[in-house]
């Protein structure tokens, strides 16, 4: 239908509906639309149709929108407002790619329309279309030349091009047009010139860049950055001596900055011990009170001198009583020389100071205060904490304890040795007593939160952390609107170690939400930021956003997803199934508990009901602020765990959670290993061998990936049927890995050369087990090695490998997992994994779960 111009009358009511919708007066805007639809001559008007249509789905009646914008186009396809509506109405669905083909089309119509421009130029920055946002940039600056946010968006677009030259040229030519006096500090102008110095060190123009911030230094607000600036370009400019005194003013600032004292360094271009040495020394008499001209030089020196050192450093900080200490030499614990220098000083010290109050007992003077011990005995927990020794560090932290009952740290530092121990429960305790001497504290709180649920307390952490969460809502749900992902992650590793894999799913969609979330949120600062002038934030922002998925908690709840779905895959639930898996074997009390736990999610499901047949009842303006305030944030589907874990096409959702992490955290080994094990299950042999391919670069002594490389190979062996070209292909990259070598010498080489490693010997063991089921003996022997030449003996190793020998890894062998579990009893007495079972389902629960027994131990110590 052609366009049907509206009359003046019309016109107006069709200006005013523009107007509401911009002032969100949606309901007014709706009246306008019926009293120009009402006249016959105009029902069919299609921008009014349209106009209607977007103002409906602001009120969240997105079907409705939607029939009306498609009419309203049908009937005046050749309108630039039908289509830039159209493309609105995508845009709020967050379907970017759709909306820039509607304003695409609608500048067809109107290509030189500043609104629809701006819009479509949002977009392709959103997208990343970084060619389209400068063509688009472009043609915003020929249009309104005088508008800063013309020329500072195509200075950004040409940046981000990495095209420096023009970029730079943009902005000085905007900078020129600023009237700004010398003596006048404008932090707007302050962010420009910072921005335009940023483009000039990407560029490596450091002679330029140097020369600039000088000029106009005087301009800048953030006179700190100023300073690293010329530190930063001197050092790279070769000027050595200017750069010297620079950073020298720096440390002068801020003693504690360690980034200072490198630059320090490489500009005096100091070669022996004792210059560096000298200049740390210098810095600690003009500052007594810094911590890091003292500490920097414990990283450089051997030997006695270390000795030295350490012991000013130590008396000083024990004297003055400083909980970090151990956190600030932690990082000396790669050194096994200086570790035992540590330990003979501090057990000196202890022993000295019970006996006669000093740090040596041929000391005179003033004694040391009682505090002095307690905060050594503090120190050696946490030493021998980190060396394995636990049953030292309790008897430390005991004795600390025992003197000062009322000191939060103590506490802290008791659960963390039980936690390290195994001893989750144990560790839960004491957290517990540590939050309740001071409950205002949310650290602690957050902390005894955390301890619950690696315990696999999950009811009891959710009340925990009920009180910081706000009153009306369950802490959970609030927990999740707070975008709070640390408790999220402990939940889902809580849920997937119970078996509860839909709760556990449910949580990983929500940690993936909050991540599709932060990136839809940035759309707000794309103009926010260039009419604030903080476009070196923006810059960062941008990128920022571009890895956004690189974050360790998406990584933690993509690796558990993907766990999961195989998991789901490998054993499909059915209501038959989950019925049998919940009640068979099961003792009373258990079966009690979950049947319970049904009838509660009956319950829960009709009080639902009963509230959204309430709702529609409830009076309209009450209903309507609810529906905004959904439109608001976005119709999501509801996520339901029963409905998570009976997916139909698992590795398809598994798949979805891998594609992030390969394009972001491809630098990580276990990205690759779970893309092999989707690949494996899906039967594509080219992407296994890309994955195993990727991770072998990275490690290929990796325990895991051996696995997968034996599992590869046998299955390729398997399968005679493959096309000529990907046997050919499969073939030669195979025999790159395996250097011609069978797998059973594979195999015995991978042991061979991880003698010492546990976690090695699991692999290669199972792996034995796998290709000849005849040697499980020599398999198991392999597998549960506890003799000194192993090294890492501890609590998570041996848990994996008694896993090992109760999952089927190894076949049936019960006798022998009872002479492991004996073995690691005497090795690790206060783990509750390794404690006596009563009986054989106990005792398989007890491997599985390493809190399980958790009471017996309590009982025992």
């Amino acid at each position: 239908m052609p366009n049907v111009q509206l009359p003046p009358k019309e016109n107006n009511l069709f200006k005013r509906i523009l107007k509401c919708y911009e002032q969100k007066q949606y309901k007014n805007g709706l009246k306008f639309c019926k009293m120009i639809l009402s006249n016959p001559k105009f029902a069919e008007h299609g921008e009014t149709l349209a106009m209607k249509g977007l103002t409906l789905n602001c009120l969240g009646k997105k079907e409705e929108a939607y029939e009306f914008v498609r009419k309203g186009l049908r009937n005046n396809v050749k309108s630039h407002v039908c289509w830039h509506v159209y493309g609105l109405l995508q845009r709020s669905d967050k379907r970017y790619d759709e909306a820039i083909k509607c304003y695409r089309n609608a500048l067809k119509l109107d290509k030189d329309n500043l609104q629809i421009l701006r819009d479509l130029s949002l977009l392709q920055i959103q997208m990343r279309d970084l060619e389209g946002y400068r063509e688009t940039r472009y043609q915003l600056l020929q249009l309104r030349p005088t508008q800063r946010a013309s020329w500072i968006g195509y200075a950004i677009a040409h940046h981000l091009l990495k095209d420096y030259e023009m970029a730079l040229k943009l902005l000085e030519e905007f900078r020129q047009t600023q009237q700004v006096p010398p003596s006048k500090i404008d932090y707007e102008y302050s962010e420009l010139i910072l921005y335009q110095n940023q483009v000039m060190r990407e560029a490596d123009l450091f002679q330029e860049s140097l020369e600039h911030i000088e000029t106009y230094e005087k301009q800048i607000c953030d006179k700190l950055l100023v300073e690293e600036i010329k530190g930063e370009m001197l050092l790279k400019l070769g000027r050595l001596k200017e750069a010297s005194e620079v950073f020298k003013n720096l440390i002068a600032r801020n003693a504690e900055n360690w980034c200072y004292y490198e630059g320090l360094e490489k500009a005096l271009q100091l070669s022996t011990l004792e210059e560096r040495l000298q200049i740390y020394e210098d810095i600690s008499k003009q500052h007594p009170r810094a911590i890091s001209p003292r500490r920097l030089p414990l990283n450089l020196v051997p030997g006695e001198k270390f000795r030295e050192l350490m012991d000013k450093f130590l008396r000083v900080n024990f004297s003055k009583g400083c909980p970090p200490l151990f956190t600030t030499l932690k990082s000396l614990y790669y050194n096994t020389e200086k570790v035992s220098i540590i330990q003979e000083l501090v057990t000196n010290y202890e022993t000295s100071l019970k006996t006669c109050d000093f740090f040596s007992p041929y000391e005179n003077g003033e004694k040391e205060p009682p505090t002095t011990l307690l905060w050594v005995q503090y120190f050696l927990a946490q030493h021998f904490d980190k060396l394995g020794q636990h049953s030292l560090a309790l008897d430390y932290i005991n004795a600390a304890i025992a003197s000062t009952p009322t000191l939060i740290e103590l506490f802290y530092m008791k659960a963390k040795i039980y936690k390290h121990m195994g001893n989750l429960r144990e560790a839960v305790k004491w957290m517990d007593e540590a939050q309740s001497l001071d409950t205002a504290d949310r650290f602690i709180n957050s902390k005894c939160a955390k301890y619950m649920l690696r315990a696999n307390m999950i009811k009891e952490a959710e009340e925990m952390c009920s009180k910081f969460t706000r009153e009306g809502t369950s802490a959970m749900e609030n927990l999740n609107e707070m975008q709070c992902m640390w408790f999220q992650t402990e939940c889902i590793s809580a849920y997937q170690r119970l078996g509860r894999h839909g709760d556990a799913l449910k949580k990983c969609h929500e940690v993936e939400r909050h991540f599709s979330e932060i990136t839809d949120d940035q759309f707000d600062f794309h103009t926010y930021c260039m009419r604030k002038m903080t476009l070196r934030a923006y810059v960062d922002l941008l990128r920022l956003e571009d890895i956004l998925r690189r974050h360790g908690f998406y990584f933690k709840a993509a690796r558990s997803a993907i766990e999961i779905y195989l998991k789901l895959y490998d054993n499909p639930l059915t209501s038959e199934s989950k019925q049998e898996r919940n009640s068979e074997n099961l003792p009373a009390k258990e079966l009690k508990k979950m049947l319970s736990k049904q009838r509660r999610a009956q319950k829960k499901a009709k009080v639902e009901e009963r509230k959204h047949v309430e709702r529609e009842h409830q009076p309209k303006n009450q209903r309507k602020k609810q529906d905004e305030e959904e439109e608001t944030g976005g119709l999501k589907e509801e996520l339901l765990p029963e409905k998570l874990e009976r997916i139909e096409n698992p590795l398809e959702e598994a798949i979805k959670f891998l594609i992030p992490l390969k394009n972001l955290v491809a630098d990580n080994i276990d990205t690759h290993l779970l893309a092999f094990e989707i690949y494996f299950r899906k039967g594509k042999f080219l992407l296994m061998l890309q994955s195993v391919k990727r991770a072998f670069a990275i490690n290929k002594n990796n325990p895991w990936l051996h696995e997968c490389l034996i599992k590869f190979s046998k299955s390729v062996s398997n399968h005679s049927n493959l096309p000529d070209i990907v046997s050919k292909v499969l073939s030669q990259e195979m025999q790159k890995i395996f250097v011609n070598k069978d797998l059973e010498s594979f195999n015995e080489d991978f042991l061979k050369h991880n003698a010492t490693s546990l976690q090695h010997l699991l692999s290669g063991a199972k792996m034995m087990y796998f290709l000849d089921k005849s040697r499980q003996e020599k398999a198991i022997a392999i597998a549960t090695r506890l003799d000194d030449a192993i090294k890492d003996k501890n609590v998570k190793t041996l848990i994996k490998v008694s896993e090992a020998l109760l999952d089927g890894s190894f076949g049936s062998c019960h006798s022998q997992y009872e002479e492991y579990r004996m073995a690691c009893h005497k090795l690790l007495p206060f783990t509750p994994a390794f404690l006596p079972a009563l009986s054989e389902v106990g005792r398989h629960g007890a491997a599985l779960n390493p809190t399980a027994n958790c009471d017996v131990l309590a009982n025992e110590t």
